[in-house]
């Protein structure tokens, strides 16, 4: 073994990585990030439930359930209703994660032979928080029927339960839209940000500079190809979720897509923006994965839910594309609901589009050296 050419090449490339100083910060950085995103945000606790009720008929029986949920500090009563058809409305927005519906005369029933009826109905969307919302809203049934016996025997509770959303409880139906999600970020951001870096770097950037072609016009001309195979991976995930993993599809596919492509295009002005802030290709995909990859599979709420984090790290995974998508993407396959309930996720990444593609393209300005 040559040691002085082997210790040569080793120097060399230590002055090389220490040259590029935007490479070197990430490369100290990112750990940090990683132990500190994973520390607080992989989180399976669950917290401030949200509750509707559903109580046709208010007595001191029901009254009492009510005031013990929203005496309880992990569920948090967000209305009250009289029938049944408020609460869809509700559970397809994504506003509540628990019904709890009373029948008429409940308090009569608690006196007689045959116990009074409730149910609890849960967005099962996420099976293992929603089995563990059941399992709460359970313990607090049964904490009000305790107290009951304890003052006069044979008080009993007959309570009904139903899974809405995902009534198999398969975990698969929770990760495929997060995946899709994921995919997008991969082809889009990523690809993205690595060729226009790579451009820059061998300096094939200057050919174009001669050509007619405005830096917007390049930029478009560099994402197309991008754009297009985002569309194709999207046609493939779901196939692959419907035939495949037997994924319910309850809702417009053409919205979908359409919907797919406006994560695209988002996904693809954070990569035109990496790429015009960055100085090499090794620092464009270091930088696209810290922005993207990581915050898309911890912050997203794809794994564990968001409600489960620190106030900050909520609050922080709303400039986090994926999140908004991935409530799309599941509201689409697993509630069939539309546009109507998902306008407000959709003019996020719209908002999102509009600055991130302006700050992108204003920063893209190639010069010749």
């Amino acid at each position: 073994m040559n040691i002085t050419a082997l210790r040569a090449f080793v120097v060399k490339e230590i002055h090389h990585i220490l040259r590029d100083r935007q490479t070197l910060t990430i490369l100290l950085l990112m750990p940090l990030v990683q132990v500190v995103l994973f520390g607080y945000a992989l989180r399976s606790d669950v917290r401030e439930v949200r509750v509707v009720t559903v109580d046709p008929a208010p007595d001191h029986a029901t009254l009492a359930i009510r005031n013990r949920f929203a005496a309880t500090p992990r569920f948090h009563v967000v209305a009250a209703r009289a029938t049944m058809d408020a609460i869809e409305p509700l559970f397809r927005r994504g506003d509540a994660d628990v019904a709890v519906v009373f029948e008429p005369g409940f308090a009569g029933r608690l006196e007689g032979e045959t116990p009074p009826r409730l149910m609890i109905a849960v967005d099962a969307a996420d099976p293992n928080t929603g089995t563990t919302m059941l399992t709460f809203a359970r313990a607090v049934i049964a904490a009000q029927e305790a107290e009951w016996q304890s003052g006069r025997r044979g008080v009993r509770i007959d309570v009904a339960t139903r899974m809405r959303f995902n009534p198999t409880l398969e975990s698969v139906n929770l990760f495929v839209p997060g995946l899709i999600a994921l995919v997008l970020t991969l082809v889009s951001a990523l690809m993205t940000a690595i060729s226009l870096s790579r451009e820059k770097e061998r300096g094939t950037l200057e050919v174009l500079l001669v050509s007619p072609l405005h830096p917007t016009e390049i930029i478009v001309g560099k994402v197309l190809p991008y754009l297009v195979l985002a569309f194709a991976n999207v046609v493939t995930a779901v196939l692959a979720a419907r035939l495949v993993f037997h994924v319910p599809f309850n809702g417009s596919l053409l919205l979908l897509l359409a919907e797919s492509v406006l994560y695209s295009l988002v996904s693809l002005s954070i990569g035109v923006l990496v790429a015009s802030k960055t100085p090499s290709q090794r620092a464009a995909m270091l930088t696209a994965m810290m922005a993207t990859l990581l915050p898309s599979t911890i912050l997203s709420g794809m794994i564990f839910p968001v409600a489960s984090m620190p106030r900050l790290l909520q609050v922080v995974t709303n400039i986090v594309p994926a999140r908004w998508f991935i409530i799309i993407a599941r509201g689409i396959m697993l509630k069939g609901v539309g546009l109507e309930h998902l306008w407000r996720e959709t003019l996020v990444l719209v908002a999102m589009l509009l600055v991130m593609m302006t700050v992108a393209i204003r920063s893209f300005k190639p010069r010749l050296a």
